[in-house]
């Protein structure tokens, strides 16, 4: 808004660079000390934290975003259980609810007329953008990334059930626990929480994964900010846009919700995990304004300490 192009980039790169620099050496020190016991203890008590403090994020956004509409619960509910049942994200849906009450709330005059569309779109969101040509591992990460930095809407902790189903289930890049551990690295660390493509990346690849992982991420949500972001100020109040927004947003709530579903049943694991997210759940309710990273180094600490008493 002050300086356009220079002022965005001059921002972008001071919000992303520090906690990418953090969650890079992080990586290092996973991959080198990823087996000593330590780290294990502290992932455990960490992780069990995380799911309770998605968990609470979700609730915010369903109770602020959602409110008492129909329409809106139905969508979110469908993406509830999408994302729990196959365990990963469809663009589809996010188009299809955008669409849904945008012709609900504000109808174009051409749905009512016979010139108008005959044919619905169809998105395959697992189609490859280019079929038939053998990319390399770097080219992988950077076209995955970039339709997650394009096409996931919502908060940052929307594009959780989008990785996990890409890094995991299609490319298997990392196991599930390795994810976990990713998005836990996300939380300790200051900065936005789509961040965690960088630790991703650096297990993947290296420095040069984590590079590639980033700025194909945040490239997109850049490109899409400095080109329409005058137009939309402009025109973002009309019904049509505005109802469109609103259901894209409630299939993104719905679709965090369902990944607390998935990754909690990979987190918790036994009554100690179960606790620890429960406290964190109930820390965030009663406690207004709690610093997360404090619950963070908190379940770290009990991590610690019962990590190694459950394993002898």
């Amino acid at each position: 808004m002050h300086y356009r192009i220079l002022g965005a980039t001059l921002v972008g790169i001071a919000f992303v660079l520090p906690s990418f620099l953090m969650v890079v050496a992080l990586g290092w020190a996973y991959v080198r000390y990823g087996g000593l016991s330590w780290m294990q203890a502290v992932f455990y008590g960490v992780g069990a934290a995380v799911i309770g403090i998605i968990a609470m994020s979700a609730y915010k956004l369903t109770t602020k975003s959602i409110g008492k509409d129909k329409v809106l619960w139905a969508i979110y509910l469908v993406s509830v259980v999408v994302t729990a049942a196959t365990e990963s994200e469809f663009v589809a849906v996010f188009l299809i609810a955008g669409v849904l009450v945008w012709f609900l709330r504000a109808p174009p005059k051409w749905l009512g007329t016979t010139g108008g569309m005959s044919a619905v779109l169809v998105v395959d969101a697992h189609a490859p953008l280019v079929a038939a040509i053998d990319w390399s591992q770097l080219t992988q990460i950077g076209v995955f990334f970039a339709e997650a930095g394009a096409f996931v809407f919502g908060s940052g902790l929307a594009i959780v059930p989008f990785l996990y189903g890409g890094v995991v289930n299609e490319y298997h890049w990392l196991n599930e626990r390795q994810f976990l551990d990713a998005v836990a690295v996300a939380m300790i660390t200051p900065g936005p929480v789509v961040i965690t493509v960088g630790f991703i990346g650096y297990l993947v690849a290296g420095l040069s994964g984590a590079i590639v992982a980033a700025l194909a991420t945040f490239l997109p949500c850049y490109l899409f900010t400095v080109i329409p972001a005058p137009y939309f100020k402009k025109h973002g109040k009309r019904p049509d846009i505005a109802a469109f927004v609103d259901g894209v947003t409630a299939a993104a709530i719905g679709t965090i919700t369902g990944a607390v579903i998935v990754l909690g049943r990979r987190s918790i694991t036994d009554v100690a995990t179960l606790v620890i997210a429960l406290v964190t759940i109930t820390l965030l309710w009663k406690v207004k304004k709690l610093p997360e990273p404090y619950i963070i180094a908190a379940a770290a600490a009990i991590g610690l300490v019962i990590y190694p008493l459950l394993k002898t």
